[in-house]
Order: structure tokens, then sequence, then C-alpha cells
């Protein structure tokens, strides 16, 4: 049975959920990011945006968008794969899958971005596309370090007081989030927050959000 260092920085663990040598687990921190994640994905599931009306507040008047579903429907797969991959990352055990489901973020985060089709957002894509596919240097740069300096990439292990971990290597995943969580600076540029779609660029906001917030206690912990 596998048992978290005490005391562990997100609590001790709630429940525990092995995939052979990949072990998720729930403390109260994870299971807090887990709930946002799950709340945020079914939001990206049940919305219709294609039915988007504006209301113009004091008045009676309203109007509509031309919305292009097969556009919606790109977005909305790739909504819900960056709601699974932040659910994946927010409950890793392991520094290597989490580094996987954070980039795994990065691509899908391009792909809601990308699915406009106006010249102005897809520069703004172009640009956090670049700055996401340098960024996965240092973030599996970070868990390279840790596997050949540590011999582990196990969080039960490494949250341990008996290892030790190279602050290069934590320096290493704050810095590979940092810019794969970098998305909503590329939103606000782009200027797609009322756009229609919106609903699914809320999955952005939210899952670089939770992503800084695990990789926080991630590196406090080690």
């Amino acid at each position: 049975m596998n048992s978290l260092a005490v005391p562990a920085i997100g609590g001790a663990e709630l429940h525990v959920i092995e995939f052979g040598d990949i072990v998720n687990y729930f403390s109260p921190y994870t299971a807090m990011l887990f709930a946002f994640a799950v709340l945020f994905t079914a939001i990206a599931i049940v919305s219709r945006p294609e039915r988007q009306v504006d209301i113009v507040f004091g008045g009676d008047a309203y109007y509509t968008k031309d919305i292009w579903p097969e556009q919606l429907k790109f977005q909305r797969f790739m909504a819900i794969a960056c709601g699974l991959a932040t659910l994946g990352a927010v409950v890793s055990g392991d520094v290597f899958n989490f580094t996987l489901f954070t980039s795994m973020v990065g691509i899908t985060n391009i792909g809601i971005v990308a699915a406009y089709t106006n010249r102005h957002v897809l520069n703004a894509a172009f640009q956090y596309g670049i700055v996401a596919m340098i960024a996965t240097v240092p973030l599996f740069g970070g868990a390279a370090i840790i596997l050949a300096t540590t011999g582990t990439l196990s969080m039960w292990e490494l949250f341990g007081s008996a290892i030790a971990v190279p602050l290069i290597a934590k320096a290493f995943l704050v810095l590979g989030v940092m810019g794969e969580g970098m998305a909503p600076f590329y939103v606000a540029k782009a200027e797609i927050t009322r756009a229609p779609g919106a609903p699914y660029v809320l999955i952005i906001h939210v899952s670089s959000l939770l992503l800084f917030l695990r990789v926080v206690e991630i590196v406090l912990s080690m």
C-alpha cells in the first residue's frame, strides 16, 4: 500500500488509484483541484454556444452571431481533451506523467485557439504554439534531471526527506509549466473571450490555473 510522506503539504492521501506502476492519488488538495477540473469539463460538455445570443442591457435589443458548427465541434473536442488532461495532471503521483499531461494541456489549448479562422487569432495561436513547444524542453528536462539524480520519478519517494531534489530541476519544472500555461495571455491578446465558443476558451484559463497550483504543491513538497 502506498503512503505519502508525512507531513505532506497537500494533506494525507484520501484515496489511491493504481494502474500498474502508475499511481494516482487524492489528497484534500488534489481532490479540490480535481473537483474544479470536473466542473469545468462538464461545462464544456453541456455548453451549446451554437445558440449564442447577446442581449443589450438596458433595452429589449438582442443580436445573434454567425457561428460555424464544424468549428465548434472541433473546439468542443479539444476543450474536453484539455479537461481530461488537466484531470490527469492534478492527481498524478508521478513526475513524468505530470509533465506529459501538462504538455497535452498545452497542445489542446493551441487547438482551441487555432480553431478560429481570423488571421489575428491565428497569429496569436502560432506565437503561443512556439512558446509551448519551447517550454517542453525545461519541462521534460526537469523530469530527466530528477530521474538522473534521485533514481525515481515517483512522488511517493520524492516527497520524503530521504531524497534531495536539485533546485535546478524544480526551477525547470516551474519554468516549463509557466510556458505551457501562457495560453490565457494569448487569449487576451487575441480578444476571443467574447467570441463564439467562449465556454471552451474558459477551460484554457482553468487548466492553466490548476497546473500552476499543482506544480507549486509538487515543488514545495519535494
